[in-house]
């Protein structure tokens, strides 16, 4: 309730809907594909943060790379336009914001291979059992994401619990997806991943890439 009550204190801010205005893609038009080189005027690698919350990760990394697209994909209304303010404020010409579901942007909306690396960090576990049918990653969705990711191209992932860790790295390697050596920042670098880290609690991440002989190494 207090995020939604800040969120709609700053919305009501001219210059701060006009700061989320620059930065926000207007999806309800009535297509069905995004195409990367018309959201950013350029061709250049696009990496996908599905779930990107407050942006802490997504808008250092844009600063960082800014040879690089980056798209930050958030569903709920308040997260999404709280985003987009931050987005439009940091004044970066190479992301965008998206408020939409994940699974038809990557099933549907996004031409195949057009992804250098997806991240995904810390998704909702819906830790009951019987909530499960609501987790994102399915057979469906991990299909989604290997037919979008480009050759040479990753998709790496964080998770604060044990059992979902288990559960992402078999839709992966059903998907076509094998365990690759090397760091995943965003495991440590959102607003999750900081709370984790400060707090001691493990977090389980992985960085995976498109091989059809994908071997389960599982996510340390």
């Amino acid at each position: 309730m207090a995020r939604l009550r800040k969120a709609g204190r700053v919305w009501r801010r001219e210059e701060a809907r006009s700061a989320a205005r620059s930065v926000l893609i207007d999806h309800q038009d009535g297509y069905f594909t995004i195409s990367p080189e018309r959201i950013f005027e350029r061709a250049a690698p696009l990496e996908i943060e599905i779930g990107a919350g407050r942006g802490d990760f997504i808008v250092a990394r844009a600063a960082e790379y800014p040879d690089r697209n980056f798209l930050a994909v958030e569903l709920s209304d308040p997260v999404a336009k709280m985003l987009a303010v931050r987005c439009g404020a940091a004044r970066l010409a190479n992301l965008k914001v998206a408020r939409m579901d994940a699974r038809p942007l990557v099933n549907l909306m996004l031409s195949a291979q057009s992804v250098s690396r997806h991240h995904i960090y810390f998704p909702d576990p819906w830790p009951k059992e019987r909530h499960h049918k609501h987790r994102l990653f399915t057979p469906c969705f991990a299909a989604g994401l290997r037919r979008t990711i480009a050759p040479g191209g990753e998709v790496r992932v964080a998770t604060d619990v044990a059992e979902y860790a288990d559960e992402i790295v078999r839709v992966l390697v059903a998907a076509g997806f094998r365990r690759a050596e090397g760091p995943v920042p965003g495991a440590d670098k959102t607003a999750f991943g900081r709370k984790f880290v400060a707090i001691g609690k493990t977090t389980f991440a992985g960085k995976f890439v498109a091989d059809k002989s994908s071997i389960d190494h599982g996510i340390d």
